[in-house]
């Protein structure tokens, strides 16, 4: 299938299923695809309701309340990207960006794991940053790879970042509560030990990271300003 078809179909499919679990389907929907993965971003998505947990300072309520709908929903949208778009979807990542109404949604794809994506200028310096960053959470990793999937978005991916803590409370069904605080301080040392603005000469529009604790995969999305 080209890539306009895929474009069009998943952004018709994404919205309407967003709409129904949600009730209330983002103003619009701008998907990415390449070789590495597809990226749906959403735009100004948030439910009356959610507007005001947000203006309540209940995030929590906010995350907890996604999280369900989110699981609930991934299955149907993974079975969507590998049986009628034909992409072979090994992971998918969600997050938010909490005050501006953005999401994404990214399917990575087999062809990422397997190679290194080309070279780029400030690569080996963005990768220098994001590992010292990692570490301070949690393990280094022992792998990591970046890439541009257009000129504003950045996307890197690391593996083999999960400690036994974490694993520990992922058994003992604390996944949520675990993804909601790591989110957290990981964008805040992002923030701290990246300096990606004067590196790429571009301004950081928003940041989004999220894990697949099950094959100990992670992401992280830079998203810029034109």
């Amino acid at each position: 299938m080209n890539r306009k078809n895929i474009i069009n179909q998943a952004t018709s499919y994404t919205t309407k299923l967003l709409r129904n679990r949600f009730g209330k389907g983002p103003e619009a929907v701008s998907i990415y695809v390449c070789e590495q993965c597809i990226v749906l971003h959403l735009k100004n998505f948030l439910s009356p309701v959610e507007e005001f947990l947000l203006s309540q300072e209940k995030e929590q309520a906010f995350r907890y309340t996604r999280e369900l709908i989110m699981k609930s929903m991934l299955p149907e949208l993974r079975q969507f990207l590998t049986q009628q778009l034909e992409l072979n979807v090994v992971d998918l990542y969600y997050d938010w960006g909490m005050y501006n109404a953005s999401g994404v949604i990214v399917g990575l794809l087999d062809n990422a794991l397997y190679s290194e994506s080309e070279d780029y200028q400030g690569k080996e310096q963005l990768h220098k940053d994001i590992i010292k960053a990692t570490t301070e959470l949690q393990k280094p990793p022992t792998w990591i790879d970046s890439w541009w999937i257009n000129s504003k978005t950045l996307f890197i991916l690391r593996k083999g970042t999960t400690i036994l803590l974490e694993k520990e409370l992922i058994s003992l069904g604390y996944e949520h509560m675990l993804r909601m605080t790591k989110g957290k301080i990981e964008k805040a040392l992002l923030e701290q030990e990246t300096n990606l603005e004067p590196l790429f000469h571009k301004k950081i529009a928003d940041l989004y990271v999220d894990w697949s604790f099950e094959n100990d995969h992670s992401m992280i999305m830079y998203t810029f300003e034109e």
